[in-house]
């Protein structure tokens, strides 16, 4: 070991600080979770937030289904953006997910038997697009300056996972002032925005989680 070496050491020592370690992945998706889903409900009641009349069951799993959709993607988004984490954990959000197309996709059966091919009108609805970017963009903003304090190596992914999350949780505070949508309604503009959000997502990963290593 050379003069230079011993000296080179000796500076790098001595400019190291303490540095603070993230907590655990699940830790930090029960914070967001714990953070956003009083939100949601409040913003949902702030808007008149109402209780379905029939299918209360279907609509609990529905509900449930999209809780546990967002969580298992927030933890999917955090544990990304651990080096060295491991990749099964991706496949967390996958039941939840086929859970909640499935029992709205059971909904849009009901609807078609109860009502024929008018239970399965699809009409814009605008009057929701005002509580859903309200309901979305304060969990979206939260999640993703907690996001950006890892090592996001994987940004495309974990902005996927991210949307994904927000679209959830969303969601879940729609219904209560949507419920008596019809099912179809659900699966076009709730669940197909979940999956266009998560889309757009993946597509701007790399801007919303720049990451640059001491090597770049």
């Amino acid at each position: 070991m050379t003069r230079d070496t011993q000296d080179f050491i000796a500076q790098l020592a001595a400019d190291v600080r303490p540095v603070r370690r993230l907590p655990a992945p699940w830790q930090r998706a029960l914070l967001w979770f714990g953070l956003v889903l009083p939100y949601a409900i409040v913003v949902a009641l702030i808007h008149g937030a109402v209780l379905p009349a029939e299918s209360t069951a279907r609509f609990a799993v529905e509900q449930g289904a999209a809780l546990a959709t967002s969580f298992a993607a927030t933890l999917a988004a955090f544990v990304t953006i651990v080096p060295g984490y491991n990749k099964r954990i991706l496949l967390l959000p996958a039941l939840p997910f086929a859970l909640w197309i499935a029992s709205v996709g059971y909904g849009c059966v009901q609807d078609w038997v109860q009502h024929g091919p008018e239970g399965l009108t699809i009409r814009p609805d605008w009057d929701c697009l005002q509580p859903a970017a309200i309901l979305g963009l304060v969990p979206a903003l939260a999640l993703l300056l907690m996001l950006r304090k890892g090592a996001a190596l994987q940004p495309r992914l974990t902005v996927a996972f991210a949307g994904l999350a927000v679209a959830g949780i969303a969601n879940f505070g729609l219904q209560f002032f949507h419920a008596r949508d019809a099912s179809i309604m659900v699966l076009v503009w709730h669940l197909g925005g979940a999956v266009a959000l998560a889309g757009i997502g993946s597509v701007l990963g790399r801007r919303l989680l720049p990451y640059r290593t001491a090597l770049t």
